[in-house]
C-alpha cells in the first residue's frame, strides 16, 4: 500500500483509514496521524508514495488450478543462489514456474521463497532442495 494525497492506496484504489484501522486493531485517528507523519517527512514520503502491490498470489488457489507449490525457508535469507538452484531443480523435473515470490528479509520476520509450478512437485525433489546451500526447510503443497 502507498501513501499519497493524504490517503492510503492499493495501486490506484483508495483504502479508507477506518478499514485499515479495523484490520490493524487501532483507532482510525492513529492511522490518519501515521499518514500525516509520513507525508510531513520528505524521506518517508518519497518511499511511501512509490509502493506498489506485487500482484495477486496463486498460492491460495494452487490446488484448484492443479498447480504445485513449494515453500523454502533459508538459514540465512541473504544467502545467494537459493532461488536459482530451486528453479533449476524444478526446470530439470519438467516443471514450468508460473509464479515466484520472495519475501524481503528486511520486511518479513520469517521470509520464504514460494515457487508455484504448472504441476505438482514430486516428493523426490524435497531432499534435493534440502541439499541447496543455505536451505533450512522445504514444504510442498
Amino acid at each position: 500500500m502507498a501513501v499519497r494525497d493524504d490517503g492510503i492506496y492499493l495501486n490506484r484504489i483508495e483504502i479508507p483509514t477506518a478499514r485499515i484501522a479495523r484490520a490493524a486493531g487501532v483507532d482510525r485517528r492513529t492511522v490518519a496521524e501515521t499518514v500525516r507523519m509520513i507525508q510531513s517527512d520528505t524521506g518517508l514520503r518519497d518511499i511511501f508514495e512509490r509502493f506498489q502491490s506485487a500482484g495477486l498470489s496463486l498460492k491460495g488457489v494452487a490446488k484448484q488450478l492443479s498447480l504445485g507449490v513449494v515453500e523454502i525457508s533459508a538459514r540465512d535469507p541473504k544467502d545467494i543462489g537459493i532461488l536459482a538452484s530451486a528453479s533449476k531443480l524444478l526446470a530439470d523435473a519438467g516443471i514450468s514456474i508460473r509464479q515466484a515470490q520472495v519475501d524481503d528479509p528486511e520486511l518479513s520476520p520469517e521470509p520464504k521463497l514460494t515457487l508455484i509450478g504448472d504441476k505438482s512437485v514430486p516428493g523426490h525433489l524435497i531432499p534435493e532442495m534440502l541439499k541447496i546451500r543455505g536451505v533450512a526447510r522445504v514444504s510442498v503443497y
